[in-house]
């Protein structure tokens, strides 16, 4: 675990996430991909039909958060990670399709932590209650698909200096067992 804070660069480069280690500060600027429960069955059909990823999110990070319509100037008043488990049935398969990493809170998996091991990704973790905080690291957001989900479509949005922690590291190793 790194005594400083890493910032890093969106979309996230492999051999990157291979540095990185689980307790790892890190803040990140660039790309994320919103997308939630309802949204993850819709990809995961998707995928299934094409057999690839749609919408450019090859190589991209996945962030499990249903924000807020927009406040005070921003494009969101509020935005806080989901519980990522519940994400749990969807996420190897989409690391398997090239998701790099994705972000939410709490624990992973078994299958979650052996999939970021065979694909090289990451599990990044964001501190739950911080969401009017969260929102005001984000610079854009648009909706990309799934428009008629409402909070749980499928949004592009840049943040700048999004705090995280890595949560499962690339080994496996995991945050909430250090």
């Amino acid at each position: 675990m790194s005594e400083q804070v890493r910032r890093l660069s969106l979309p996230l480069d492999k051999e990157e996430l291979k540095t990185l280690r689980a307790g790892d500060a890190c803040l990140l600027t660039g790309p994320l991909y919103t997308l939630r429960d309802a949204g993850h069955i819709r990809l995961l059909a998707e995928l299934e039909e094409c057999g690839t990823l749609p919408y450019g999110l090859e190589g991209q990070t996945i962030f499990y958060a249903g924000p807020t319509p927009p406040c005070a100037g921003r494009p969101f008043g509020a935005i806080g990670p989901t519980t990522a488990s519940r994400m749990d049935f969807a996420a190897p398969a989409l690391y398997r399709a090239g998701i790099v990493a994705t972000l939410g809170k709490g624990r992973r998996s078994k299958e979650v932590k052996r999939a970021c091991i065979e694909t090289g990704s990451v599990y990044f973790a964001s501190v739950g209650g911080a969401a009017a905080l969260l929102a005001k690291c984000i610079d854009t957001a648009e909706v990309i698909s799934y428009d008629e989900l409402g909070t749980e479509a499928l949004r592009r949005i840049t943040v700048v200096d999004f705090p995280v922690f890595v949560g499962v590291d690339c080994l496996g190793n995991d945050v909430y067992d250090v």
